[in-house]
């Protein structure tokens, strides 16, 4: 019997931030001076290189954990599984609940538990636990659960990535537009039919990367002095992914009965388009190949970065025929891959 995903669910706040919605903020570099050219152009520039047009942000009553329940609720009706029957429920965040305005973390009790009791589960031995990962976490998630389920230890597991990046970013700081906030959930468990979780690698590169990613001051330095934010040092993390991820996906698919041409489609957590566009090339040409055409559906342009919920999204939004010019048929051989803090790096081989 294969282990596979049995539903997928997904939750896209309603309230769009458009590029031009920051033409008018000034951006500061880190040591509080202003950047030398106008918000226009760093508008403009960001656009160029990102290819983020607009975002989504959660409303302002709503936390990471609500979000993470209504994807959840999505994915276990088209899983038509009771939730009753399920063994773990496993979710990835990064910063837990933060409430609009707070500046605190909330993470007691786990997000988890609290999606489990928005649930109304009964069953004390459905297990609800955290999972902090990066920007990979669903994915590790579903290979965690994967292992689980082979190891006869689960039957069916809910995996949830869940994130309100909107509520820790610095407004001085022009990476603030690449971050959004959202939910994705699937279930996986055992399956039948011919779909199926083909493979995996996953890696922690901590030595000289673990602070590419980081909480840091503003680089406004006085009104907002206490507060820390999301940030990060752009080159290396783009340097590492490149090194980094390619090789992970052709160790995939090199331990796997498949070839880099079998492959339909990548979803790869949708962090930078020009990044995710360099990491596809380097993984062909690891293989002395170029990549065909419609290989990487993007949602970045119109969803932004929403970590752990990037690639539970852009899977559901696939499988709802949503993404234009791309689609899923049975027996298509997809590739995920993701990179993020930590500095951690994860892949999976999947047939639809």
């Amino acid at each position: 019997m294969n282990i596979a995903i049995l539903g997928s669910g997904s939750f896209i706040p309603e309230n769009i931030l458009r590029n031009e919605d920051f033409a008018s903020t000034q951006f500061l570099n880190e040591d509080g001076t202003p950047l030398p050219a106008t918000p226009e152009v760093v508008v403009r520039k960001f656009k160029e290189i990102t290819g983020i047009e607009e975002r989504r942000y959660a409303d302002k009553d709503v936390t990471a954990s609500q979000m993470g329940t209504i994807a959840a609720q999505r994915a276990l009706a088209k899983s038509g599984i009771d939730p009753e029957t399920l063994d773990y429920i496993i979710l990835a965040h990064n910063f837990g609940d933060v409430r609009y305005g707070a500046i605190q973390s909330d993470i007691l009790p786990s997000l988890a538990s609290r999606v489990k009791q928005e649930l109304q589960i009964k069953n004390p031995k459905c297990v609800a636990y955290d999972i902090l990962f990066g920007c990979p976490g669903w994915l590790e998630g579903v290979i965690q659960a994967y292992a689980f389920i082979k190891a006869g230890l689960a039957k069916r597991c809910l995996v949830i990535g869940t994130e309100t990046l909107s509520r820790v970013v610095d407004p001085f700081d022009r990476d603030s537009m690449i971050y959004s906030d959202g939910a994705g959930a699937t279930v996986i468990g055992a399956h039948e039919g011919d779909s199926a979780i083909l493979g995996m690698a996953s890696a922690t590169y901590a030595l000289e990367e673990a602070g590419y990613l980081f909480f840091g001051p503003s680089n406004e330095k006085e009104a907002h002095r206490d507060i820390r934010y999301i940030k990060m040092y752009g080159r290396k993390i783009y340097e590492f992914a490149l090194s980094k991820v390619p090789q992970a996906m052709k160790d995939c698919i090199d331990a796997s009965p498949y070839t880099v041409t079998d492959i339909k489609k990548i979803l790869i957590h949708q962090a930078n388009e020009k990044m995710d566009e360099a990491i596809i090339q380097r993984f062909y040409k690891l293989h002395g190949q170029t990549p065909p055409p419609d290989i990487m559906p993007m949602s970045i342009h119109k969803l932004g970065n929403s970590s752990v919920a990037t690639i539970p999204t852009l899977f559901d939004l696939l499988v709802q025929e949503k993404i234009e010019n791309h689609e899923l048929v049975p027996g298509d051989i997809i590739m995920f891959a993701s990179v993020g803090a930590g500095m951690n790096v994860n892949c999976m081989l999947y047939r639809y």
